[in-house]
């Protein structure tokens, strides 16, 4: 036993040093958090909720500020938290986990590679859901496949959820769709939506219920499809994709193309090279975050669901995402790669 004491010592001094050096750090520091797309869309407000609670979670208690970076479908977000963010552990934000596939299906388009971030978590898993406004006359999957005239759905664009997962159902369930890009955030797609610009739109379930809930509470938009792995328990009378498409190929463009994106559409990163430790840091403040009783509070009263993935677990799915078969990756480049 006595010989084990001055070990134990020294592990505690040097634990203690690691402890004091990361309250030297981010004591009095700002922390810029990115959100890739519009103030009041779905990722911002997922990441105002958590940014009250995060400073506390990390040691030094740094102030962290909200900054919304739009276009391109949350690839500029991406590439600046990427390229021009300083790897010091001060910049983190989330962008749109799909820009994964879009990378994995056409590499040449992207100046940078997503591989290389420091993946932080994901908050919540999405679920996502099409919903269209009553000006449609569409209330149901039947009365969609029949309809004489295509339905406008919006989207940010490629390597974006309201993009892609719209593209991958128009290919597998030959739906009529018009899809209408470029718009900056789900946000503004709303507001389109709201407006009669558009017929409606398909993103995560669990953004749409809570920033679009009055239409919904109000009955002016209805949800008639869910591209999920299992159905969401209050939309137990909605379709699935999966079980609309009728071949085994179909399941497997809709399974990789949206389902399995859509885990990690929230994800939270941080720049490539920022020190290991300060990255173990942010991920430990960011589960603490997740689990707090005021956030979790807050998160229940405005109808935020958690359902979080460490970063661990997003590096495993994206590298499953680069390990696709080359025939996998032909079908959905097909559909979604940018032409």
């Amino acid at each position: 036993m006595k010989m084990r004491s001055p070990l134990l010592a020294i592990c505690f001094c040097f634990l203690l040093h690691g402890a004091l050096f990361a309250d030297d750090f981010y004591k009095g520091k700002t922390v810029r958090v990115i959100v890739g797309g519009t103030a009041g869309g779905g990722f911002d407000v997922y990441t105002r909720a958590m940014t009250r609670y995060m400073g506390k979670h990390i040691p030094g208690n740094p102030t962290l500020v909200v900054e919304n970076m739009t276009g391109a479908a949350t690839r500029i977000a991406a590439k600046h938290i990427h390229s021009a963010a300083k790897p010091d552990g001060l910049t983190f934000g989330i962008f749109n986990g799909y820009l994964i596939l879009s990378q994995v299906l056409d590499p040449k388009s992207f100046d940078f590679d997503v591989r290389k971030f420091e993946w932080l978590g994901v908050p919540i898993q999405d679920n996502v859901a099409c919903a269209l406004r009553k000006e449609s006359g569409v209330t149901s999957l039947e009365q969609w496949l029949a309809a004489k005239t295509p339905l406008k759905l919006g989207g940010l664009g490629p390597g974006n959820s309201t993009s892609d997962v719209v593209r991958t159902i128009k290919a597998t369930l030959n739906l009529p769709i018009q899809l209408v890009e470029g718009y900056k955030g789900t946000a503004d797609i709303r507001l389109a939506a709201d407006g009669g610009e558009l017929h409606g739109a398909c993103w995560a379930y669990e953004s749409i219920k809570v920033t679009w809930a009055k239409a919904l509470q109000a009955q002016e938009i209805t949800v008639v499809l869910q591209v999920t792995a299992k159905k969401i328990p209050e939309l137990s009378s909605v379709p699935m994709a999966l079980d609309v498409a009728k071949t085994d190929e179909a399941k497997q463009i809709i399974k990789y193309g949206a389902i399995d994106p859509g885990a990690i559409t929230r994800v939270y990163v941080t720049t490539p090279g920022t020190p290991k430790d300060r990255v173990q840091l942010l991920r430990k403040a960011f589960a603490d975050t997740l689990k707090d009783p005021d956030f979790v509070a807050e998160a229940k009263k405005v109808q935020l669901e958690v359902n979080p993935l460490t970063g661990e677990e997003v590096g495993r799915i994206v590298t499953g995402l680069f390990n696709l078969s080359p025939a996998i990756v032909s079908k959905l480049a097909a559909i979604l790669a940018v032409k």
